[in-house]
């Protein structure tokens, strides 16, 4: 599993790139505050259940979630399910809005 910074991905989606994220956190949480990404909660990933990001697996996903555990831990459960160019957004959303804001 790879690492990416939330200033990465800013950069990247400031640059007007089309990037695939995921976001592994509960509803409540994606509607509280995220960036654009699809919500599919890590109880899914663990259950499989990601038929919405199925035609993604050679694709680049980038994970998030609240901090990067979640996330961490969906990215592996990914990988092994075929997908080949994962990564894990280094702090997630709490790094999000600490350093680039809400």
């Amino acid at each position: 599993m790879q690492a990416i910074s939330v200033e990465e991905v800013k950069k990247r989606l400031d640059a007007g790139e089309s990037l695939n994220l995921v976001d592994v956190r509960e509803p409540h949480e994606h509607a509280d505050f995220n960036i654009g990404g699809i919500l599919l909660p890590l109880g899914r990933v663990q259950q499989l259940d990601t038929d919405e990001i199925e035609s993604l697996k050679n694709d680049e996903v980038i994970v998030y979630c609240r901090s990067g555990n979640r996330s961490g831990m969906a990215s592996m459960i990914l990988e092994s399910a075929g997908f080949t160019n994962v990564k894990n957004l280094t702090g997630g959303m709490m790094a999000w809005q600490e350093r680039i804001g809400s």
